[in-house]
């Protein structure tokens, strides 16, 4: 049991324990790091637990002036001719006692380093119930050559991740270095080995947006021939208890050419690649059909700012069959029917609705079908199919990868926003037995889709709060990426259980979605590197730097 003993506890008249902190002395040349774990001596034989900080040094200078004096007025080369008493004192956040006592600790107070075992119980992972694993932590490193070092796993309960208890995860971090999707896929991973392991019936909606990052998750990474890199990186998996092969039961959807006499994707897919989920039967093309989906019309629409709620009145005479919009059945039978309104060639019964609001919404329109023509269909020809009718076919742990990465941003967000409305309705449903009962649904830069900025009318907006404040209990899990979580609609923000935060911004740091995190944590998120994530969930006593290992799916060079 590591019982090494590091300093007293301190208390001061202007700075004393209480029962949220307290401060310590050590040793000067004693290596110790922010969120290390130590254990102090406390009342009846208990001990309490806390997180460190903040580490400091002083000595009895009165101020800098002592110091430059006593080096003979500055010289750089003179050594001082005062003999200066200095020390170390550490501030560590209470988190725990292991008797429940929380009494602010004693002066003088023996303070040690934590074993393994009892870091575990501090930090609340032992009694963790329906464990998921979310990556490792390491404290202690540069004590005495490293030999008091520990490093453990470290264990969400999936109840507070993916529900019912609580539910969604956000991920932020810097462009490039913070290796977002690379965690979001290492815990998704995690969860998809649980789910096969347990039986337990959940499926995974993936959305490729950023190059071909996502489009091989099944195929496994050479690490460019580094064997030693492939040698460390599968022995962290196994500590983990995971296996160290590449996703299982993957299923691709590519949007169709703009050209719909051929079938190349319009993605960033290599011909390669895609000849072999081909041929393997792995993937197909999406597209859309006015019958089956002219419900999503309004998706087109989302980043239109309507306050008088024109666009909206127009889409509902349209869906309602009005204004002989019944006897409309393709996207370009209803392109003629906008055209003869537009040009006055056909009368509208809303007089509500002026003929200059009918040619701004078809102005909207015609840009957004137009410029991807490919994916609206009169009819689906073999080897086409809905997103809705393929989430219909998923089974327990199936993985649906949608790739949007080559679609310009309106149609990213019909896209995604289709495929919630799809999700949505399909939960309400009576399904059928052995179907999933949950989707956990995972996309970058959520931002683009959830931000601030979004007109208050966008429905994809309000698709995406209605999935984070009630998706819960539908079995909608929505785990989302971006750069900065101050972009985010704070009441997407507010519904998620569980955020880890990659390298970080100093400038964002400064906003008030940070304000709960102490000052030291905040200058550690900004020199954090890639695969070192901070970590708070509701389960966990403290947050937590931890680290995940690089991925085992195939990687593409960029």
């Amino acid at each position: 049991m590591n019982s090494l003993q590091i300093g007293r506890i301190v208390a001061t008249e202007k700075n004393p324990t209480t029962i949220d902190s307290f401060c310590f002395w050590t040793k000067r040349d004693l290596i110790l790091n922010p969120f290390d774990l130590v254990k102090v001596e406390h009342l009846n034989g208990s001990f309490t637990y806390g997180v460190i900080q903040e580490i400091s040094h002083i000595t009895d200078a009165a101020s800098y002036l002592a110091g430059y004096i006593s080096n003979d007025f500055g010289e750089l080369d003179t050594p001082s001719m005062t003999s200066r008493v200095g020390m170390n004192y550490v501030t560590a956040q209470v988190i725990t006692n292991d008797k429940g006592l929380f009494n602010p600790v004693l002066n003088d107070a023996k303070v040690y380093l934590a074993s393994q075992e009892e870091a575990t119980m501090a930090l609340g992972l032992d009694k963790v119930k329906n464990p998921v694993i979310c990556g490792s932590l390491k404290m202690y490193e540069g004590t005495e050559n490293n030999q008091h070092v520990i490093e453990l796993p470290v264990k969400l309960d999936s109840r507070f991740v993916i529900g019912p208890e609580a539910a969604h995860l956000n991920i932020s971090g810097i462009s490039g270095l913070a290796a977002k999707t690379s965690y979001a896929m290492f815990l998704i991973k995690a969860l998809q080995e649980r789910v096969m392991q347990n039986d337990e019936r959940i499926a995974f909606i993936i959305f490729n947006v950023k190059g071909k990052d996502l489009l091989a998750i099944d195929e496994p990474n050479d690490f460019e021939g580094k064997e030693m890199t492939k040698k460390t990186t599968f022995e962290t998996y196994k500590k983990l208890g995971l296996t160290t092969k590449p996703f299982k039961n993957v299923q691709y959807l590519y949007p169709i050419s703009q050209n719909s006499d051929t079938y190349c994707p319009n993605s960033y897919i290599d011909t390669e690649t895609f000849n072999k989920q081909m041929s393997l039967k792995k993937t197909s093309y999406y597209r859309f059909e006015y019958a089956q989906d002219k419900d999503c019309l309004e998706l087109l629409f989302a980043d239109v700012d309507d306050p008088t709620q024109t666009m909206e009145s127009i889409l509902s005479t349209i869906l309602s069959g009005d204004n002989n919009f019944s006897s409309v059945n393709s996207w370009d039978e209803l392109t003629k029917q906008l055209e003869m309104i537009r040009e006055g060639k056909q009368p509208y019964t809303n007089k509500e609705i002026s003929i200059l609001s009918w040619r701004k919404f078809f102005r909207y329109y015609k840009k957004a079908i137009n410029a991807n023509r490919g994916l609206f269909a009169e009819h689906l020809k073999t080897g086409q199919i809905r997103i809705k009718d393929k989430i219909e076919q998923l089974a327990p742990g199936n993985m649906l990868v949608i790739d949007i990465a080559r679609l310009d941003s309106e149609m990213q967000a019909f896209v995604f926003g289709a495929t919630m409305k799809y999700l949505a309705e399909y939960q309400l449903t009576e399904k059928e037995k052995g179907k999933p009962e949950k989707f956990i649904i995972f996309i970058d830069e959520l931002n683009k889709f959830a931000s601030n900025d979004a007109p208050k009318g966008s429905p994809i907006l309000h698709q995406i709060l209605d999935i984070t404040e009630r998706g819960r209990s539908l079995g909608l899990i929505l785990f989302g990426a971006e750069q900065f979580k101050s972009a985010l609609h704070t009441r997407v923000t507010g519904n998620c259980s569980t955020f880890i935060y990659g390298k970080t911004n100093s400038i964002e740091l400064t906003k008030a979605d940070y304000h709960y995190v102490p000052s030291v944590y905040k200058t550690l998120m900004t020199r954090l590197k890639p695969g070192q994530y901070i970590i708070q969930n509701s389960t966990l006593n403290s947050l937590l730097r931890i680290s995940c290992p690089l991925p085992v799916y195939k990687q593409f060079k960029s």
